[in-house]
Parts: C-alpha cells; sequence; structure tokens
C-alpha cells in the first residue's frame, strides 16, 4: 500500500520545491477543483448515519465501511470520545440534518492507551495554563467504547439513541470487533 507518507517529502515539514506539507495541499486542492463537479449533495447524509471515530490516521472509515461522499456525517476527535463537543455536532445532526444512527468505532493500539490525565499537568508546566478539557485516556478499549455509548445513549439532546452501536476497528486486519454495551 502507497500513501502521501510513504512518498519522499524532503526535510521534515517540507516538500520537494521549499514548501510546507500546507502548500502540499493546497496545491492538491488546485488540481482537486480543476476536475470538481458540484455533486447537487445537500448536508443531510443519505444514510442518516453519524460516525464518530478516532482522528488516527491509519483509519480510512469511508473505505473500511464501504461509504461514499455525501453518506453519513464523520466526527473525528483523539479517541473518538463521546465529549460535550460530540455531542454538540450529533445534536445538530439528528436535530437540523436527519440522522438516526450513530456508529462509534475506536481501535487498536490507540495513543490515549499510553497517556494518562498527567498530560493535563505537564502542559500547565510547560505553558503556564492548565488545559479546560479532560485527555480521556484508556487502558480498555472495550469499556471506553461502552462508555462512549452510555453518553450518547443518555444525552438529554439526542433524539435518537436506539441505534447506538460501537466497535473496534483492528488496525492490524482492518476488520470490525462490535462491542457488547453491557
Amino acid at each position: 500500500m502507497t500513501t502521501s507518507a510513504s512518498l519522499p517529502t524532503g526535510p521534515e515539514d517540507a516538500i520537494t520545491g521549499g514548501g510546507t506539507v500546507t502548500d502540499r495541499l493546497v496545491e492538491a486542492n488546485e488540481r482537486y477543483a480543476g476536475a470538481f463537479t458540484d455533486p447537487g449533495m445537500d448536508a443531510r447524509p443519505v444514510l442518516r448515519v453519524a460516525v464518530v471515530a478516532c482522528m488516527d490516521a491509519r483509519l480510512d472509515l469511508h473505505a473500511a465501511l464501504g461509504l461514499e461522499l455525501g453518506d453519513c456525517h464523520t466526527i473525528r476527535n483523539a479517541g473518538g470520545v463521546v465529549t460535550d463537543d460530540v455531542i454538540r455536532s450529533l445534536t445538530i445532526s439528528q436535530r437540523k440534518l436527519g440522522t438516526r444512527s450513530i456508529v462509534l468505532i475506536h481501535h487498536t493500539g490507540c495513543g490515549l492507551e499510553a497517556l494518562t490525565e498527567d498530560f493535563r499537568n505537564e502542559l500547565e508546566l510547560e505553558v503556564g495554563q492548565r488545559p479546560a478539557w479532560a485527555v480521556e485516556s484508556f487502558r480498555d478499549v472495550d469499556q471506553d467504547v461502552r462508555q462512549s455509548m452510555q453518553r450518547v445513549r443518555t444525552s438529554p439532546f439526542l433524539l435518537h439513541t436506539g441505534d447506538v452501536r460501537g466497535f473496534v476497528f483492528d488496525v492490524r486486519t482492518g476488520l470490525l470487533r462490535e462491542v457488547d454495551p453491557a
């Protein structure tokens, strides 16, 4: 498998020609826009599903789930944690854009398994300000998926909590394993 990460890019944070990674992305967008045609979609996902997943670069959610552009709302953060901001996005997704199902995806080998809340203390010592957010680190990925499902199911802001399912994506095999909510 070839990824953009496996392509030679020269010095750290630079691309051939002396530009930055951001320059490379902007150039790619210009090529994309040159062939772009408006698909005529609106913001409502065709499958009426929202997927909450980790931001890990190894997870190609659309490919892994057989999704196409316009099929779902995708919400990603470190760990795929159901935070207040995720609840905000899910609430808008359901109440204003018609989603009815929620899929939560964590994964094996997550970086949050190696962190602790001490990370916040370290940041406070370094920058002189304690972050208002929690790290949300965990040791048991299945239990963390269960906790995320519970946060979704008990949110008073979400109208549709009957179809909430949680999974662990195996980064070595590409397979999803469903987590029993019990």
